[in-house]
């Protein structure tokens, strides 16, 4: 009875359950299939009047990042019905759009883009506010660059406008999609093409570009070039300044006033000997500290001492010679003493503050562990005892034997020689039982002769001793003196002079000891700098200490003090400071030729 009462259908009818389940199941079947077709033909009729509503309507959306006209179609239509949903072009072509930038410019930004979205109109909203952040590009400079900006329209899609904004300094921005190495990254050097590139990645300009009206006109080749070429703008200044040296005559110029020198403060530098600090001794002009030299094919850098410490980082720099070139190791040292935060931390290795009648000296510059050093050697030979006739002694020039010290220098990375002013001493000048070779001592030898003996030796010493691969050799020419009315042990005189010869006919003949030296230079196997200073300095007869060389002068320099002057050494800061310049020169040139010698092996 449970069973039967189970089936009855609602509402009564037949009490045959089965007969009453087909004939339901059938009805129903006959309704779907009616309500479906009717579905059906809606829906097409409905799809083909909005594809005819597309397709003799003009799209309103001008697009330079998509990379077809088919892509660009979808996009349209998905921001029709989804107006604030971010596309997947758009995510994807975001991080394509980075600008060239200048890598010599410390403040240099990428700034990511964040959210590109199309924006749905809102009348409520100021226009002001445009919810993006294009790829911008800034140096420090504040250097103008074009943007491409959305621009919400009417019609609720994207139209990329160019704007003459000029992009303020901004922090970098990370986006969500990108890794943080992608903060910055570091633009290599461009061939100055259309692609420029950022860690490899070429940056082609888009190629839908053209097809906006707004950029009618515009060759996007040159755009795009000339972008490039601002990332290369300071490295091509260097590359010229570097070229323009490599060219040059460093010894054929002039002497300008300039009220930017000296290169350090008069009085600021302790280590200055007592001989060479002319304020200090009473002197009271000071126009022959404003001077720098210029030559005539080029402007030599200003030295800085910041640069030039990191060019010796680790290094050995040694002067070998007489007391003109202690007058250009002081110098230096003041100069780059001057540009170390610490000053206590540069010192004479050996404790001394006096610097004459020692053979060596060497000051450490600790933060940057190398020295600056000095080795008496007035001749570059050595000087030399012989028995005389009698049983005394007697002092002899050993012409070929190279100095005592030479084997505590011969590994320095860089090694300065000079000599010439002893030469023109009393033994030296008659060279009388003075010179020897061997056992052999000369009963006469001309000065010049014995000169280009010496020489030649000191070059041999050099070729066989210093490595030209590890070791960079100069030799510093003769320094001009300026005596009046005398030598330097007879009355000369010249501290009436306070201002350069101007006129290079009153300039003196170069020295015959520079040309026998010029000889023997091009005849050795290793390379050497000759620093030609003979004429610049022949220029200079203002320079010397003259009369102020020394505070406590003697019972007979008071009587007569015109009679002691010193015409051949330099006030410092002075003169010597342009040597060191031309050396900073010298040492820019050759790592920028050892860079470039890297880059093509």
């Amino acid at each position: 009875m449970a069973d039967t009462t189970k089936y009855v259908p609602i509402g009564g009818g037949t009490t045959n359950g089965n007969l009453h389940k087909l004939d339901f199941k059938n009805i129903f079947t006959i309704l779907k299939t009616k309500t479906t077709l009717a579905f059906v033909y809606a829906f097409m009729l409905v799809f083909i009047a909005f594809t005819l509503f597309l397709a003799f309507s003009p799209s309103p959306t001008i697009s330079t990042t998509t990379p077809s006209s088919s892509t660009s179609q979808f996009s349209s239509i998905f921001s029709y019905f989804f107006p604030n949903t971010t596309t997947f072009s758009q995510l994807n072509n975001t991080t394509d759009l980075v600008h060239p930038f200048d890598p010599f410019q410390n403040n240099t930004s990428i700034t990511r883009s964040t959210n590109v979205t199309s924006q749905s109109h809102n009348p409520n909203t100021s226009e002001k506010t445009i919810n993006s952040n294009i790829t911008t590009v800034q140096n420090s400079s504040h250097d103008a660059v074009p943007v491409q900006s959305p621009i919400p329209s009417k019609n609720n899609t994207s139209i990329t406008k160019p704007t003459s904004q000029i992009v303020k300094k901004q922090p970098s921005l990370v986006t969500n999609h990108t890794s943080n190495s992608d903060e910055t990254k570091v633009m290599k050097n461009s061939n100055q093409t259309t692609n420029a590139t950022v860690e490899g990645v070429p940056i082609v300009p888009n190629k839908n570009l053209s097809s906006d009206s707004s950029l009618k006109g515009v060759d996007l080749h040159n755009y795009t070039a000339s972008l490039a070429r601002k990332q290369n703008n300071g490295s091509n200044k260097y590359a010229e300044l570097m070229e323009s040296l490599m060219k040059c005559d460093f010894f054929d110029g002039e002497w300008i006033k300039d009220d930017s020198y000296p290169l350090y403060k008069p009085g600021s530098c302790s280590i200055i000997d007592e001989q060479f600090n002319c304020i200090r001794n009473g002197r009271p002009d000071k126009d022959y500290q404003k001077y720098k030299w210029k030559p005539k094919g080029c402007s030599l850098p200003r030295l800085d001492g910041h640069r030039m410490l990191d060019l010796l980082r680790g290094k050995r720099l040694v002067f070998v010679g007489d007391s003109l070139n202690r007058n250009m190791w002081e110098s230096l040292i003041c100069i780059l003493k001057n540009s170390v935060k610490d000053k206590k931390k540069v010192y004479e290795a050996n404790g001394r503050v006096h610097f004459r009648g020692e053979a060596s000296y060497s000051f450490v510059f600790k933060d940057y562990k190398f020295s600056v050093e000095l080795f008496v050697s007035p001749f570059l030979v050595q000087e030399w005892e012989m028995p005389d006739k009698n049983g005394t002694k007697k002092e002899t020039l050993r012409l070929d034997l190279v100095g005592r010290s030479s084997d505590q220098y011969k590994d320095a990375d860089i090694i300065v020689f000079n000599t010439g002013h002893w030469w023109t001493h009393d033994k030296t000048s008659k060279g009388k039982d003075y010179y020897q070779e061997g056992s052999h001592v000369y009963d006469e030898l001309n000065v010049l002769e014995a000169f280009r003996r010496a020489i030649t030796t000191w070059g041999r010493w050099v070729d066989a001793n210093v490595n030209p691969t590890k070791s960079i050799v100069l030799f510093r020419g003769y320094s001009a003196s300026h005596f009046s009315g005398g030598q330097w042990n007879s009355g000369g005189q010249c501290d009436h002079e306070t201002a350069p010869i101007d006129n290079e006919k009153y300039l003196t003949e170069y020295p015959p000891k520079m040309r026998v030296l010029e000889k023997v230079l091009k005849n050795m196997k290793n390379p050497v700098s000759y620093l030609n200073i003979t004429r610049m300095t022949d220029f200079r007869k203002d320079g010397h200490p003259s009369i102020y060389r020394k505070q406590n002068l003697s019972p007979e320099e008071r009587k007569s003090p015109l009679r002691f002057q010193d015409c051949s050494h330099w006030c410092l800061p002075g003169v010597p400071d342009a040597w060191n310049e031309i050396l900073y020169a010298e040492l820019l040139m050759r790592e920028y030729r050892d860079k470039h010698q890297q880059k093509r092996s």
